[in-house]
């Protein structure tokens, strides 16, 4: 497995490198093809390649925090999930996709919705819960 996953890794790195306009304004119309550099995305979005893979969205639970149904996510699985952080996390045989709060007072934390339609949930001991990576980008088609 971990062969299968250097491979992908080694694939993503080695995507091509895509023209980059900086200083785009979305303001004031300024001309954009005065683009000199060159930019590889994955570089970009990647810190640690070794632990970092992509996930489809499915479900609008995170639409009004910008994550829609569809989307990619970066999620980096050595990064330490901190309050306010958004996770890829399982909890109880399911995977979802929420923010992160730790509640030490309450010997509990919470992985909150961003979507008034879902509730929170409450994860304590009892709860079958890992945080599978935190979530570094969102990668969201507009049309």
């Amino acid at each position: 497995m971990s062969e299968q996953l250097t491979d992908i890794t080694q694939a993503i790195l080695s995507m091509q490198e895509l023209p980059l306009a900086e200083h785009l304004h979305a303001g004031f119309p300024s001309p954009a093809a005065d683009y000199t550099d060159r930019i590889d995305i994955t570089r970009e979005i990647v810190r640690h390649p070794d632990t970092t893979f992509y996930a489809r969205i499915e479900g609008d639970s995170m639409r009004d925090a910008g994550i829609f149904s569809g989307d990619l996510v970066v999620i980096d699985r050595s990064l330490q999930a901190s309050a306010g952080n958004f996770v890829a996390a399982y909890i109880d045989g399911e995977f979802t996709v929420k923010e992160f709060q730790p509640d030490p007072a309450n010997n509990c934390a919470w992985l909150v919705p961003h979507n008034n339609r879902f509730k929170p949930i409450r994860v304590t001991e009892e709860n079958a819960f890992i945080i599978w990576g935190v979530i570094t980008h969102t990668i969201h088609q507009l049309n």
